[in-house]
């Protein structure tokens, strides 16, 4: 067998995520389930699915599958694999052998029928800059792999119970016997009738074909706090994927992204702006209205402002997260220069230069260029 023999049976690339190997394996355990599929052949096909997707959905197993093939994945190798020393090719040290060999030791006996945690979900929800600021109510819509209606989850058809699975005992897990450099090594696999659980379903449900889950459009409301940022987390419990062997279900985690304003930059609980001002407002001074995140704020601008100026408007920024107050608005100034002054605007400029001692000397238009602002 080569080494991307199991990957071709659930129809995945040797570089496929864990998500997509256990989507795939989804998908063909269902199409070729024998209570579901009566063609001849589905149920080797059946087991041939079941045996990739125990290997590749361990990463322990599937890295050993990936060097060695399936004999490493199982705790043997092949002909003429041999040693190539503790620290060579073949082994990254001497606790890798046993690693192979057991499963990574004391966890392959941890008992597969009890209760698992479903897994957890993550949805990304957009907010415009102003809701993030103040908070807002979501309203989101995904789909997870909950509990069958039909059945609540036992998998079996409605009047009916699962069996403890004859293979096993109800154990969940078998013990298999495979020849190693070291000699024969006994282990413990998950059992392949009843895939862990421990019992036998001989009359599946019709709605989830035996699995005890379904895909099920769900609905919920988030609560999204004032002051959050991008990249933030809220976490929602029990709104993820359904549990095993009667566990709880997983978490939702909602990530915040927060939309740029057109006027104001965020760092934290500061705010940003810029304020753009004439030249005569900048020397002259003025009162001018400055735009907040919470409404107008008058401004009294002193004469001779330069350009960059920073005003602190406090409190006028975004609320801490931690409730620990509410920070502030930076206003940032910037004079703006004319460039088509008129010749009245022009000739006043040349006197305030004068007056002021201010050695100006502007370029003289030739006549093309005044004919040109004739047009």
């Amino acid at each position: 067998m080569n080494n991307t023999e199991y990957y071709d049976r659930l129809g995945v690339s040797k570089n496929a995520s864990q998500d997509e190997i256990k989507k795939a394996y989804r998908k063909l355990s269902k199409k070729y389930h024998p209570d579901i599929n009566k063609e001849a052949g589905a149920e080797q096909k059946y087991k041939d699915v079941q045996e990739a997707y125990e290997t590749l959905s361990d990463e322990q197993k599937r890295a050993s599958y990936d060097q060695f093939g399936a004999a490493g994945a199982n705790g043997g190798f092949g002909g003429g694999q041999g040693f190539s020393g503790f620290d060579g090719a073949g082994f990254g040290g001497f606790e890798d052998i046993f690693s192979s060999f057991f499963g990574g030791g004391m966890g392959s006996s941890r008992n597969p029928n009890a209760p698992r945690k479903g897994d957890d979900l993550q949805y990304r929800v957009n907010l415009k800059f102003e809701e993030a600021i103040f908070g807002t109510t979501k309203e989101i819509k995904y789909s997870r792999e909950a509990s069958c209606h039909t059945c609540d989850g036992s998998g079996a058809k409605p009047g009916t119970s699962p069996v403890t699975c004859g293979r096993c005992g109800g154990a969940g897990v078998i013990n298999v016997d495979t020849q190693t450099p070291l000699g024969m090594m006994r282990r413990q696999v998950t059992c392949d009738v009843c895939h862990g659980s421990g019992q036998e379903i001989k009359e599946p449900c019709q709605t989830c074909h035996g699995t005890g889950r379904e895909n099920q459009a769900h609905t919920v409301e988030v609560r999204v706090p004032a002051g959050v940022e991008s990249d933030q987390q809220i976490r929602l419990a029990s709104q993820g994927e359904a549990g095993y062997n009667g566990g709880p279900y997983g978490d939702l985690f909602v990530v915040i992204q927060v939309a740029a304003s057109d006027k104001f930059e965020r760092d934290g609980t500061t705010i940003h702006y810029n304020l753009h001002l004439n030249f005569a407002q900048a020397a002259l001074g003025d009162t001018v209205d400055v735009p907040t995140v919470h409404g107008d704020v008058e401004l009294n601008i002193p004469e001779g402002t330069q350009a960059g100026k920073r005003f602190r408007l406090r409190g006028k920024g975004a609320p801490s997260l931690r409730g620990a107050g509410q920070g502030d608005q930076y206003v940032t100034i910037i004079v703006d220069t004319p460039t088509d002054l008129n010749d009245t605007q022009r000739k006043a400029l040349m006197e305030f230069a004068q007056a002021g001692n201010l050695n100006v000397k502007p370029k003289k238009k030739n006549f093309f260029e005044k004919m040109f602002d004739a047009d």
